[in-house]
């Protein structure tokens, strides 16, 4: 594989304000339209019974492997697989984040979003950066692959803050991927984490969002493995 790095931020983090950023994907959310982004898809969701507590948010970091990890390396809540035109995607919300595990024609990408304290191998591993302000990424596989992921840690007013979470917990199972974790004890309401997929023919985009109450955080990553044109 060949890396290219990316050559800018976000682009909702870095035209505009941001605090206007977050008022943007607060509209976003509210005006998504889920009808068609589970075509070809299993859409059950798991219980979701293990009780948590997020990591602190300053610990965290993202790695993409050209490899699968062990599901036993993490504390798994929720997962979701969708398959789709010889590609799968399987979307798991762990403890510290998610892990989203993508395959195709016998290879492997795994996105990890987890404390740069958690123990991960260094075998195989394409990317890594801490989750702090906003910044973007490429790999590019021989075989034509890509990937692409765009990500921001953004600290917001109270307000602000508990608005987009109000926002996230209101969604269902057939809206993506959510849990909701304990309380750290300082704050009434625990972390939530919500993830979306949306398929196209020859790409799926996985939209997370994670929040941490105690530092009035929000998390957005923006994940995209495309294949291939054929000719």
């Amino acid at each position: 594989m060949k890396r290219t790095e990316g050559d800018g931020g976000i682009e909702f983090a870095t035209t505009l304000s941001r605090l206007t950023a977050f008022k943007l994907l607060l509209e976003q959310l509210a005006t998504l339209q889920f009808d068609n982004l589970f075509r070809s898809v299993d859409s059950s969701r798991s219980v979701c019974p293990v009780l948590s507590v997020r990591p602190k948010v300053a610990e965290l970091s993202l790695q993409l492997y050209g490899r699968s990890l062990h599901p036993e390396l993490f504390e798994i809540h929720c997962s979701r697989t969708v398959e789709r035109n010889g590609f799968s995607v399987k979307v798991d919300i762990a403890t510290s984040g998610h892990v989203i595990t993508w395959r195709y024609q016998g290879q492997t990408l795994t996105e990890v979003a987890a404390s740069r304290q958690h123990p991960l191998p260094q075998k195989r591993r394409l990317m890594q950066h801490p989750l702090k302000g906003s910044q973007s990424d490429k790999v590019k596989c021989r075989c034509g692959v890509s990937y692409e992921v765009n990500f921001a840690l953004e600290t917001v007013k109270p307000e602000l803050f508990w608005a987009f979470q109000q926002q996230l917990s209101g969604t269902n199972e057939h809206q993506g991927l959510v849990h909701t974790f304990d309380s750290s004890g300082r704050m009434a309401l625990g972390a939530l984490s919500y993830i979306n997929i949306e398929t196209r023919t020859r790409k799926v985009r996985i939209q997370a969002f994670h929040t941490f109450p105690d530092d009035y955080a929000l998390v957005k990553t923006e994940s995209v493995f495309e294949l291939p044109r054929t000719s």
